[in-house]
């Protein structure tokens, strides 16, 4: 009995690589119907060119009909709400942000009309846009180093403008203001970020965290200074900006831009779309048009993309709790 079950043991041994070699590979999805991308930004926005280059290639690459169908209101939600309540076939993602997903799940306050965790499927990672430092023209620090020595000797003197309170503009500041020694600067938000660089070109508020496409027209124009790039590379939009983090290593700030799909989203749909969409962002054809907004391809798929999400959220975390940060 004992030689048997030894005999018995091999033979299960040696069938189980066979066993394992025999297992079907994930099936490719074909999309059968138009592909919508629901974008909770108005037309014109990065979340709306974003979705645009991709459904242009998409299109171009392959035949596949990919509509973008902007959906505005509630800080961007209503269009994450609507994926998390489509059908999980493929034929409904969204653009998710970094101050959706990563952001506002760890700000109190924070409305947000459905589980992200829960309802929504990370697909992958499209771009990323690096956040800029500027200030007003005639500001006593044009390096970094000045900026901090005078916030240093001048206490809640130094003051920084954001698109409201929980925003990622006021947690870049926060996140500066941490790193730099524990500066002491004044919050002042305002209602979007067109009334928060038109102050800081007014002489109003010192200074002010924007994603770098936003603000390089009216640097270029004598309007404000960008002190720097908070990114650990140059930016093809304008290469000769200096590097935040030479100075200050932690503030690698970029401001990235994902689709997500509903819950439920099946394994081969999902991996389909990844591999279609990082196509998209991937397209030499595509290579001036992100140049010329700042953007950089990220080429996240869907398991390092959720972890990205978590690390992200573990990061801003930090920074809220250090700041007693709370949204409006």
């Amino acid at each position: 009995m004992r030689d048997g079950g030894v005999v018995m043991l091999r033979r299960t041994l040696l069938a189980a690589p066979l066993v394992l070699a025999a297992a079907p590979a994930l099936a490719q999805w074909v999309p059968k119907q138009p592909i919508k991308i629901l974008v909770g930004y108005a037309p014109g926005g990065t979340a709306d060119i974003v979705a645009r280059i991709a459904a242009d290639s998409i299109s171009r690459q392959h035949g596949y009909t990919v509509i973008v169908d902007n959906k505005t209101g509630a800080g961007g939600f209503i269009a994450l709400k609507q994926v998390g309540e489509a059908k999980p076939d493929g034929y409904t993602v969204g653009i998710g942000i970094m101050g959706q997903l990563a952001v506002g799940p760890v700000v109190p306050g924070s409305q947000i009309p459905l589980d992200l965790d829960k309802e929504l499927t990370p697909i992958c990672n499209l771009v990323g846009v690096p956040m800029a430092l500027i200030v007003r023209m005639d500001a006593p620090f044009k390096t970094i180093p000045e900026l901090v020595a005078y916030a240093k000797a001048n206490p809640s003197k130094v003051t920084y403008a954001s698109t409201g309170l929980g925003s990622t503009n006021q947690l870049g500041a926060e996140l500066f203001a941490a790193e730099a020694g524990g500066l002491k600067l004044t919050h002042v938000p305002y209602r979007g970020g067109a009334p928060a660089i038109a102050d800081v070109a007014g002489g109003n508020v010192d200074l002010f965290f924007a994603n770098v496409s936003e603000i390089m027209g009216m640097a270029r124009g004598g309007k404000v200074r960008v002190l720097a790039l908070a990114s650990s590379r140059p930016t093809a939009l304008a290469p000769e900006l200096p590097l935040l983090t030479k100075d200050i290593p932690a503030l690698d700030i970029n401001n990235w831009f994902g689709l997500v799909g509903p819950a439920g989203l099946p394994a081969d749909i999902k991996d389909s779309l990844a591999k279609l969409f990082l196509a998209a962002m991937a397209d030499p054809a595509n290579k001036e048009t992100l140049d010329k907004q700042g953007l950089i391809a990220l080429g996240q798929g869907p398991d390092a993309f959720a972890a990205y999400i978590k690390q992200d959220r573990e990061r801003w975390a930090k920074v809220v709790k250090h700041g007693n940060i709370k949204a409006e």
